[in-house]
């Protein structure tokens, strides 16, 4: 693919183009003001995913008072969507936004800044990486594709899916085509499913046709959006492959090393900010739109029973387990983190949260 940098000149208002097959996409500087691209796999705007990488651009805009801007190229404006790992890695781009589960066909390890079945919650993620060791190796398997990746937000709990068919044991599961991507998606395979990868355009009229007999999406806000509702019978939960999915952004490590302290700073406080507000309005909005599911749609919601959640998570325990200790160094280094950390997440989630929500929930007047 051909790259092409632009560099905008300092003086007259004039542009120079430089153009070369070997050439990297530098941030433009121009009368001291430097310009990042950010490519991203969502459409454009798409509420929570696409709207959040263009918040978190404006953030930086806004913080560096105009000295460091960052553009917006949704998926497929620049690069095709999955992509942008590469447009960054190689320089052809300056940071994406997406989930890092996308590039597991680079290491597998990736899977763990993102989402692995029954793994960490929302808090539990921000937990490991911001301050039980998480960045650190995050860092060091993201340097290998000269990339310093960052927590952008999170989507929080989601939900189980929408289906056709009624799942009431986990033989309901045998030849069920199903899009579910990444781990849930091995895991349902594991279950007798047929898992298929498509694109978000592609799931409603998929399901509408039958070449799909169910679907997982980001949770109550972007199903309600993309109008599952009136194509499948079934709203499933609780999530259980993705129970706090961390969204992402992955800054080229030379266009980082290279910007000034203050700069990091900005960037560095931004991205934090923005993970912050993220899981706030994914938590305000998948309240609204599910009340609306119910309340307008009449939507049927299901519990997943506990006998088809205990194959989940043995199957889940097994493809994570296999990832964590099959692979590299690295890979070993990071599951046993990972691992540790959920173990003391669970002991204080289950003493202090879950605890709580299981009064809140007691036939009390409040």
């Amino acid at each position: 693919m051909k790259r092409r940098r632009f560099l905008s000149g300092a003086t007259q208002g004039l542009a120079v183009a430089a153009v070369g097959a070997s050439s990297l996409a530098s941030p433009a500087l121009a009368q001291g003001i430097r310009q990042l691209n950010m490519v991203t796999t969502w459409p454009r705007d798409f509420p929570g995913l696409g709207t959040g990488a263009r918040r978190l651009a404006e953030s930086i805009t806004r913080m560096s008072g105009g000295k460091l801007t960052v553009e917006v190229f949704a998926a497929g404006e620049r690069v095709p969507p999955f992509e942008s790992f590469d447009a960054v890695s190689s320089g052809a781009a300056d940071l994406y936004h997406a989930i890092e589960y996308y590039w597991q066909d680079r290491s597998r390890a990736f899977n763990f800044f993102a989402a692995v079945p029954f793994g960490l919650t929302a808090g539990e993620m921000a937990a490991w990486i911001y301050d039980g060791g998480g960045q650190a190796l995050w860092d060091e398997l993201s340097a290998g594709f000269n990339i310093k990746p960052f927590q952008a937000g999170n989507t929080g709990a989601q939900m189980g899916g929408w289906y056709n068919k009624e799942i009431n044991a986990v033989e309901d599961f045998r030849g069920l085509k199903i899009r579910l991507p990444g781990l849930g998606g091995e895991v349902a395979r594991r279950l007798g499913a047929v898992p298929v990868t498509l694109p978000g355009v592609e799931i409603f009229p998929s399901l509408h046709s039958g070449a799909i007999d169910a679907t997982e999406w980001a949770g109550p806000w972007n199903d309600l959006a993309l109008g599952f509702h009136k194509v499948a019978r079934h709203y499933y939960y609780p999530g259980f492959h993705e129970p706090g999915t961390a969204l992402s952004s992955g800054v080229n490590l030379k266009v980082w090393e290279n910007l000034s302290a203050e700069h990091k700073a900005i960037v560095d406080h931004a991205m934090a900010a923005e993970n912050a507000f993220s899981r706030a309005q994914f938590m305000s909005q998948n309240a609204l739109a599910l009340d609306i599911l119910r309340r307008q749609h009449r939507v049927d919601l299901r519990r997943f029973s506990d006998g088809v959640l205990k194959a989940m998570g043995e199957a889940s325990g097994v493809i994570v387990g296999d990832i964590g200790t099959g692979g590299d160094g690295l890979t070993r280094r990071i599951y046993k983190s990972f691992r540790a950390f959920r173990k003391k997440a669970l002991s204080w989630s289950h003493l202090g949260e879950q605890s709580f929500w299981n009064a809140r929930l007691l036939p009390f007047k409040y």
